[in-house]
């Protein structure tokens, strides 16, 4: 079975997106490319290295919230008064493309975002300028696969949706069509 966000993008949203932005050209249309998970794990540094629990769970934690393993980041340069060093694991990050970041993007919008305490909507300032868009989480809890009575501490992670052939108000629409909460603008008096 296809992925219900990705048949929804190419049956109807492509169609609007075109007629609104005046694309001719099905190429030139905006299309998502990927989207991004990092966990960055400067807190939970014990001296020079991670702590193995943390490092543990946050590979655990986006395993699970992805259904593929995360890649461990290095930092590239020593900055010492942060007391790093080059080589040094700094985060943890996943790519997804395909039918499975299609999945995680409908589970994302329909289950995990509505579990935010006190959501009022995401920002619709993250974009990038060139049609990608990011935002970040600041507990796990929100993705219904995490159990957070194994889990020792809580953590964030940074979203980024990577658009192709796009612009922000491009993407911003894209998103608004497949079902992404953003924040309603206050009407001031």
């Amino acid at each position: 079975m296809k992925p219900r966000l990705k048949v929804q993008y190419n049956d109807e949203i492509k169609a609007k997106i075109a007629e609104t932005f005046g694309v001719k050209n099905i190429m030139a249309l905006p299309r998502l490319e990927k989207i991004v998970l990092s966990v960055g794990l400067g807190k939970q540094l014990e001296g020079t290295k991670i702590k193995p629990a943390a490092r543990e769970q946050v590979i655990k934690t986006l395993a699970m919230v992805t259904g593929q393993a995360p890649v461990m980041k290095k930092a590239k340069k020593s900055v010492s008064n942060f007391k790093l060093r080059a080589g040094y694991e700094v985060g943890a990050m996943v790519t997804l493309r395909g039918d499975r970041m299609w999945e995680f993007l409908d589970r994302l919008i329909n289950l995990s975002i509505p579990r935010i305490k006190d959501f009022r909507g995401l920002s619709d300032k993250s974009f990038d300028g060139r049609g990608n868009y990011n935002f970040g989480i600041q507990e796990q809890a929100i993705f219904p696969e995490v159990d957070m009575a194994n889990a020792s501490f809580t953590h964030g992670m940074n979203i980024t949706m990577v658009f192709k052939n796009s612009t922000d108000d491009q993407s911003r629409e894209v998103l608004k069509q497949l079902g992404m909460p953003f924040a309603k603008k206050e009407k001031r008096n």
